[in-house]
């Protein structure tokens, strides 16, 4: 898309939805009940399956389909980070109701984050197309890493980042409500409020790193991956308060995950051979998700 006023009107109306979503509805803090956080998943999944609509109508049918692909394939590799998530509250007992607040500004660091991914992805393959096999091979190597390492737990506290932050800045010893920052005897320092705020956006950027070059599979378009990009992370928020509790039933989502990436490598490496039209691929991504969603409700109720 050549023009910049359908990016401006989009990051503008992006911004004013976060605005009133940190100014009006969240602005005294609260924990997030279920019913609320069914209703604002809700929202977003209209609202992003309305601008699926809007991209039918300017743009035509391929494009539409390929915002709906990116949306879909960001949203189910998005899902694994509301295990991390949910590991990262209760390792460092983050109170129910300022959860949202990490949540909110991890979601900004994570745009601007998805952002620059994205812009750097699409210049990378304008001047070198050769890179998208490179994309594939990182994807088929992370899918099998992925099956690896299942069952290993994730701990938070061993990350080198969040030790060097730690190290470099002042943290207080205990929380600040809902503040990152706070002074002790007159010294600014960051509360451990900051350092749940690093590990979520230390997350979010280990997953972009197979997310971001997994869409360039799908389209190589700016403007579509950039759109279903973040119209699935403002929905994550509310997905994870919907499904924290629940995630540890879904036995066989992470193997599925891991299935998705080796799919899409395999896809991106094959195009010269073989065309795997975008229908295609979002058929094989819904059923991978499907089976492993049923095969992980059967399974528990089994057991």
């Amino acid at each position: 898309m050549n023009s910049l006023w359908p990016w401006i009107i989009f990051i503008v109306f992006v911004l004013a939805l976060l605005a009133m979503d940190l100014g009006v509805f969240h602005r005294r803090p609260h924990s997030v009940g279920f019913r609320e956080a069914a209703g604002w998943s809700a929202f977003w999944v209209a609202l992003s399956l309305a601008f699926n609509l809007v991209v039918y109508w300017r743009l035509g049918q391929e494009a539409a389909l390929q915002f709906f692909t990116g949306y879909l394939l960001e949203k189910s590799l998005s899902a694994d980070n509301i295990f991390l998530f949910a590991v990262i509250f209760a390792s460092m007992g983050v109170a129910a109701e300022h959860q949202h607040r990490v949540l909110f500004w991890g979601v900004i660091g994570a745009l601007v984050l998805r952002g620059t991914f994205i812009v750097a992805g699409v210049q990378l393959i304008r001047h070198f197309h050769g890179i998208l096999y490179l994309f594939g091979a990182f994807l088929l190597i992370m899918g099998v890493r992925f099956l690896r390492q299942q069952g290993k737990k994730y701990d938070p506290n061993r990350s080198r980042i969040v030790r060097l932050a730690g190290r470099l800045l002042p943290v207080s010893e205990c929380y600040e409500g809902g503040r990152f920052f706070t002074r002790v005897d007159g010294r600014l320092m960051a509360t451990p409020l900051l350092l749940v705020l690093v590990m979520i956006e230390i997350v979010d950027f280990t997953f972009a790193l197979d997310s971001i070059p997994a869409i360039f599979a799908v389209s190589q378009d700016a403007f579509i991956i950039f759109t279903s990009n973040v119209l699935a992370i403002l929905g994550l928020r509310s997905l994870y308060f919907l499904l924290a509790r629940a995630m540890s039933r879904f036995h066989y989502l992470r193997p599925a995950l891991a299935l998705i990436l080796i799919f899409i490598g395999a896809k991106m490496l094959g195009g010269p051979w073989v065309r795997i039209p975008t229908a295609f691929a979002l058929v094989g991504i819904l059923s991978i998700l499907g089976i492993a969603i049923l095969a992980s409700l059967a399974t528990d109720g089994k057991g």
